[in-house]
């Protein structure tokens, strides 16, 4: 805001918009006309700035009007407010994915970095070239990132969120398994005995990893595990070259089967399948960046099946 005295009372947008032109202008007349105003209102105009801040501003000589020593002072912090409140009024709805230079984050599973990181960004640098993409993980630190802005959206299964969050379904998850194609007991069916008998890898990331094991506990199934992993990276090739089974979420499943030749079985156990949406907190909802990302989210990725 503006300082000094009674000038911090001065909100009027039309008055400091006259201030403004006449001080570069140094003519009423001109002001006026950039103004689109009468010189009979600019000059009434210009009277309440100078009652408003106690001094003539602009004095008339024969060059022009010009400015007095609190006038040059007052230019700068003027100007600051003008823009602010340009500012706040062009905020309204308009955003511009050809020209924005954009920093969009958005929390997600690494198992979402490979099955919809790549289309997403694909699009992204064809309808907005000059934004930039940030994917981060999924943690307890989510949901505060979504309500300070720190992250535009959350994509996953996300059962903890609290309120505040918005979401909107993408798609339905089932769980399936992948095994070698040459794996010499699971090559054309894959029943809940031989998923018992066989050696497995886990992952341990991923928040539907507690369904997983939820469901494994009410069936009484327990895996024989032969390797932990905290992430997908590298699975593809250790089921493509042991005899280990791996349950996983479909999308994923299915993504990892077709990309490293695997085969791929529903799996025998009855898991509870769940939903993977995407998820904005509330203050953000109207913010024309982040609704033309959810846009885009939506086009590429809900299912209406």
């Amino acid at each position: 805001m503006l300082h000094n005295d009674r000038v911090t009372e001065l909100v009027d947008f039309k008055l400091l918009q006259l201030f403004d032109v006449l001080y570069d202008t140094r003519s009423v007349t001109k002001a006026a006309d950039q103004l689109r105003l009468s010189q009979p209102t600019a000059s009434i105009w210009l009277g309440q700035l100078r009652r408003e801040l106690r001094d003539p501003l602009f004095v008339r000589t024969p060059g022009g009007m010009v400015p007095t020593p609190r006038a040059t002072t007052l230019i700068g912090p003027c100007r600051e407010v003008l823009e602010s409140l340009r500012r706040l009024t062009a905020w309204e709805a308009t955003f511009d994915p050809a020209t924005a230079q954009r920093r969009f984050r958005i929390s997600m599973t690494d198992a979402s970095h490979v099955t919809l990181l790549p289309r997403l960004l694909a699009e992204l640098r064809a309808k907005a070239p000059r934004a930039r993409l940030d994917a981060v993980g999924i943690d307890g630190n989510t949901e505060r990132a979504l309500e300070s802005g720190e992250s535009d959206l959350a994509i996953g299964y996300l059962p903890g969120l609290a309120g505040g969050i918005r979401q909107e379904k993408l798609y339905d998850q089932d769980w399936v398994c992948l095994a070698n194609p040459q794996h010499p007991r699971v090559r054309d069916r894959l029943d809940a005995h031989r998923y018992r008998a066989e050696d497995h890898v886990i992952i341990t990331a991923g928040t539907g990893t507690q369904l997983l094991d939820r469901g494994l506990a009410q069936h009484r199934v327990e895996r024989r595990v032969v390797l932990e992993l905290p992430g997908i990276l590298g699975l593809g090739a250790i089921i493509q070259s042991t005899d280990l089974l791996a349950t996983l979420p479909r999308h994923i499943g299915t993504t990892l089967a077709r990309t490293n030749g695997l085969g791929l079985f529903p799996c025998p156990i009855p898991i509870e399948g769940f939903v993977v949406a995407q998820h904005w907190h509330a203050r953000f909802h109207d913010e024309p960046g982040n609704r033309w990302l959810r846009a885009l989210v939506t086009r590429l990725f809900a299912r209406r099946d």
